[in-house]
């Protein structure tokens, strides 16, 4: 699952900045990949592909600054809350 995770976020993101060479692992903030209207087109992106609702509290560059980050707020959210959790 990861793997297609992964694929569907750089598939996303890649044909927004052609000839560049990034991994899944790079900050595409860093990189100057992104800027706000990016951004919203980004958790846009990822809620409606996974089916998925990002909280506010997971609304943060730290969940966005790569594939790999993304396709892991993906597996938290899509997981759930976790039992003994406090609700925000």
């Amino acid at each position: 699952m990861q793997d297609h995770i992964d694929t569907r976020i750089r598939a996303f993101i890649e044909p927004r900045f052609p000839g560049r060479s990034w991994t899944d692992d790079d900050d595409i903030f860093a990189l100057g990949f992104v800027d706000s209207m990016f951004a919203m087109e980004v958790v846009m992106f990822v809620e409606r592909t996974f089916a998925v609702t990002v909280p506010n509290d997971e609304l943060h560059m730290d969940n966005f600054r790569s594939v790999r980050s993304m396709a892991a707020l993906v597996r938290r959210v899509s997981a759930g809350p976790q039992p003994g959790a406090v609700p925000a």
